[in-house]
């Protein structure tokens, strides 16, 4: 993520590619040709100010609520954690909150700069890759074990109790592999200054022919997005088979929910990534040296990383209050709540119990 105040020129021969997070506008203007004529950024930099300050609070708004209430529901429901899934939406949900908690800060380096020190750009840096890489792994996860319940579901039955075990070892694994896939950021992001202001952005040192920035780049591409949805696709490819052969008066439903899943995946985080596999390829080669060409794209670039940061905020709505379960106990949850409110006393006493419904039936209507 970066910004920018005043013109500051860099080569073409260098790639006309600025240090920076994926989707923030440019921090230098750019040099076009030999002859030294400079594409002047402001009105990108000007655009971001204004356009993703108002976005980003509202994604964290939403974004909030849904999340909360997913971690309130698995806080406060006994025995609510019975399934290898609900372990994965449980962390999901966390991630995504720690994600949408670092976007306050890059609204602010939008209209200000970075005031709040080199420290605190690499930690908030690793925490907003941390997250984003966490999230995609996690929905990975969730889409192999519907896979293995609905399609393998004898050997699913028959091992439920070591799965629901694997899948805490798994959550640990996906977060130790989210912090070793940000270590880009910690290395690299630092504080910049220029013409007074102070941005947060990604500084790659040794960085010959953008070798660093490329690969950096290809790394989230691919564990970001390719490998999620060619996990996703196999997996709910199998899934849809399975259900069309299955006599249950819920399976159109369970595949609208699938449709919806993977749909809105790929509509939100296909046309980002597809900007940013250009820009890889615009730091390996300069294909865009027009001036008009260079601020379009930037602006374009801010345009679909906001668009996949949406995803963040629809991932409770996706995979969890679509379900008839989540549905039932939120509501139970709201209800003990304004009993507690009024002062009331509550019938049936004792811990609140989380729906009863099977794993054969939970993830065959996707309703989880």
């Amino acid at each position: 993520m970066e910004n920018t105040t005043e013109d500051y020129s860099m080569l073409v021969l260098a790639a006309v590619t600025p240090d920076d997070y994926e989707g923030g506008s440019t921090t230098e203007d750019y040099d076009l040709d030999d002859s030294g004529s400079v594409c002047d950024m402001s009105i990108v930099r000007n655009f971001r100010k204004y356009y993703e300050p108002p976005l980003y609070w509202l994604i964290v708004i939403l974004g909030s609520v849904g999340n909360i209430l997913v971690i309130w529901i698995y806080t406060n429901l006994k025995n609510r954690l019975k399934t290898m899934t609900d372990v994965y939406l449980l962390n999901l949900a966390v991630a995504d909150l720690l994600f949408l908690c670092t976007l306050p800060f890059w609204a602010a380096d939008a209209i200000s700069g970075w005031t709040f020190g080199w420290p605190l750009c690499k930690g908030v840096s690793a925490v907003y890759k941390i997250n984003f890489f966490s999230s995609m792994l996690l929905l990975t996860c969730i889409s192999v074990d519907r896979y293995i319940v609905i399609v393998q579901t004898t050997k699913a039955q028959n091992s439920k109790e070591q799965r629901l075990a694997y899948s805490k070892f798994i959550c640990l694994i996906v977060w130790l592999l989210a912090l070793m896939l940000s270590i880009p950021e910690i290395l690299f992001a630092n504080t910049k200054v220029l013409d007074s202001n102070t941005f947060c952005t990604m500084i790659y040192w040794n960085n010959e022919n953008n070798r660093t920035k490329i690969l950096v780049l290809a790394l989230q591409i691919s564990m970001g997005f390719c490998i999620p949805l060619l996990v996703m696709i196999y997996c709910y490819t199998n899934i849809i088979y399975t259900l069309l052969k299955a006599r249950n008066f819920e399976k159109h439903k369970a595949l609208r929910v699938i449709l919806a899943v993977v749909g809105v995946f790929v509509l939100s985080q296909l046309p980002y990534n597809g900007m940013l596999a250009v820009k890889a390829a615009q730091a390996a080669n300069t294909t865009i040296t027009d001036c008009s060409q260079v601020q379009t794209f930037d602006i374009v670039l801010q345009i679909m990383q906001s668009l996949a940061y949406m995803h963040s905020c629809l991932n409770p709505f996706l995979y969890v209050f679509v379900g008839v379960r989540f549905r039932k106990d939120l509501k139970k949850l709201f209800q003990r709540h304004c009993l507690r409110c009024s002062g009331k006393s509550i019938k049936h006493g004792g811990p609140l119990r989380s729906s009863v419904m099977s794993d054969a039936e939970s993830t065959v209507a996707l309703s989880l």
